[in-house]
């Protein structure tokens, strides 16, 4: 559900059709959602958990010790079950595959009860750099959506020697607070509701007392054609027990609209990431073609990436949670994004 302001503004300002970018690798194969998502597990079984940086990381690992690392990358109000189906595929390819809880979720915690619960983007990409250096990754593939696009999006750009490919669902999520205080056209501001609600207080409170009931609804709005069961978003709420969850969930929204601060040691990189560096890794980018959230063209953000890259549009009825939704086409992203840096 996070993305760039700026991008909405530019696409509200565009008139050229998509049919004129040439640049672009479209999958045209409408294939219905229920035959796509024909793995279906419930678990990873046994979970690890790591000291790295501020937290102690709670996370899954699937395939070879030895195989070559991804690091999946889950969203709000999401968790690491977005990729039960995406490990297996990509573990069967011989990867060794890494799926992190974010801070504020499931197992994660921090260490010490001191340190702020700090929801800004550039922390929550120091995170990822914190546990690849704890688990002894020197470089990896790092793939998500939502939340976890953008902390993917971070690293690939301010420290790309350790991303040897990238897979980012609705493509270049990097913002800023500057932006994040212009207006958007009416219809833009609408589809942030929920951002305003948890600029208040009362939307603090009632997120925390109804945070179940909150997450299922936004799984609705973003991914109208997915027909999950209670079993499937049963096994992420829980993540959202986590007694951090609240302050990270409310600090990252207020913070993207001025009304939170962060903290003064990543200010040097909030001003990197204000210019909009550009991606150099080879990266690509997905979009479901139901994605209800609120997210970007793909014509605004194409030229931020200037290694080898395409854009897929994965259609059956794809929404916001493209990796549980269309697992093999998520897997399969990571594959060929992979085979570019070859």
């Amino acid at each position: 559900m996070s993305t760039d302001r700026r991008s909405f503004l530019s696409f509200a300002a565009m008139t050229v059709a998509a049919a004129g970018i040439g640049a672009l690798d479209l999958d045209a194969q409408a294939v219905p959602q229920k035959q796509r998502a024909n793995v279906k597990n419930t678990s990873f079984g046994p979970l690890k958990h790591v000291d790295a940086g501020v937290l102690s990381v709670g996370y899954a690992e699937a395939g070879p010790p030895n195989g070559r690392a991804v690091i999946l990358l889950h969203g709000w109000p999401y968790d690491i079950h977005s990729f039960v189906d995406v490990a297996p595929l990509l573990a069967a390819e011989g990867y060794r595959v890494i799926v992190p809880y974010l801070r504020g979720y499931g197992p994660t915690r921090f260490l010490s009860s001191e340190t702020f619960r700090n929801g800004q983007p550039s922390a929550l990409a120091v995170d990822l750099i914190a546990l690849m250096d704890a688990l002894k990754i020197e470089k990896a593939i790092l793939a998500g959506f939502d939340w976890g696009a953008r902390s993917a999006d971070i690293v690939a750009a301010l420290w790309p020697e350790r991303c040897k490919a990238l897979v980012s669902v609705s493509g270049y999520l990097i913002g800023n607070q500057q932006d994040g205080k212009l207006p958007l056209p009416p219809k833009a501001e609408l589809q942030w509701w929920y951002q305003y609600y948890f600029a208040t207080e009362r939307g603090q409170d009632g997120y925390d007392k109804y945070r179940h009931d909150f997450a299922k609804l936004i799984w609705q709005l973003a991914s109208p054609q997915w027909s999950f069961d209670d079993a499937t978003f049963d096994r992420s709420a829980a993540s959202f027990d986590n007694t951090d969850h609240v302050a990270i969930v409310m600090h990252n929204y207020r913070w993207r609209l001025g009304l939170a601060s962060g903290e003064p040691k990543y200010d040097n990189l909030e001003n990197r990431l204000a210019k909009g560096p550009a991606i150099t890794v080879p990266t690509i980018t997905l979009e479901g073609d139901a994605n209800g959230a609120p997210h970007p063209d793909s014509n605004v953000y194409l030229k931020k990436f200037t290694g080898k890259y395409s854009h897929k549009v994965i259609n059956g009825g794809i929404g916001h949670n493209l990796p549980q939704e269309a697992p093999k086409d998520f897997s399969d992203a990571i594959i060929e994004a992979d085979s570019y840096s070859k």
